[in-house]
């Protein structure tokens, strides 16, 4: 939802399309919008084709993150790319930048330039299924050395060999404004020279355990223990 004008808010395009065509809304059905800003419970006074206006009702509270996380991922194939967008969207990640790393499957890269749309509208749908009132940022894949640019008050660099356990590196000070940058690794894991670049840079190795874990999977889990931390 682009703007609520006056109590009243318009949906145009595929959004409006699956509301009347496959959910079949009708006027009087009562739905959750959101303007990117507040999420407010909204009645609809007419539905039609590919427009449905909506007549706000009330404000709904929406829970605020608990911390500010952007994901730096690196690439891998895109089905299992996309169930990243969509869990890191669950979890609160504010931010998701795909990152192209040494050990990227070639053509990765380019190719992402074209699904880029594509994991926004999932971003979208996700942020609408867990109550966020905005989607996160998906980020134009960079390479490694921008990535290591990400500007955060902890950053950290998710490390499959020998480094503290993530959770220990939790700052004990913890606050809700705090922005924190995670930087997971491809499939084949990192160089010797992308590991050296990365602690040169400032960025913390962290550890998810002693097993070796899908790069997606320790994508999440480490997303998972940094919003609990920030909760607690």
């Amino acid at each position: 939802m682009d703007a609520i004008e006056g109590g009243a808010a318009e949906l145009r395009g595929d959004d409006a399309l699956h509301l009347t065509r496959v959910l079949r809304a009708e006027a009087g059905r009562q739905y959750e919008i959101s303007d990117s800003r507040q999420a407010y419970l909204a009645e609809i006074e007419e539905a039609r084709g590919d427009r449905v206006v909506f007549r706000v009702v009330a404000p709904v509270d929406s829970p605020a993150l608990p911390v500010r996380i952007a994901l730096c991922a690196a690439l891998v194939k895109f089905d299992r790319f996309e169930w990243m967008v969509e869990k890191a969207t669950e979890l609160g990640v504010e931010r998701i930048l795909p990152v192209e790393t040494a050990k990227v499957e070639k053509g990765l890269l380019e190719a992402s330039r074209k699904r880029r749309e594509r994991w926004e509208r999932i971003a979208r749908e996700s942020s609408q299924q867990a109550r966020r009132v905005s989607a996160p940022e998906i980020a134009e894949a960079a390479g490694f050395q921008q990535s290591l640019a990400v500007e955060a008050d902890c950053r950290y660099f998710l490390e499959e060999s020998v480094a503290p356990p993530l959770l220990r590196l939790l700052p004990s000070n913890r606050a809700a404004t705090d922005r924190v940058a995670l930087l997971t690794g491809p499939e084949g894991g990192w160089t010797a020279a992308e590991r050296e670049a990365a602690a040169a840079a400032g960025w913390r190795p962290a550890s998810l355990g002693p097993l070796v874990l899908r790069a997606e999977t320790a994508a999440m889990a480490a997303v998972a223990v940094i919003a609990n931390g920030w909760m607690g």
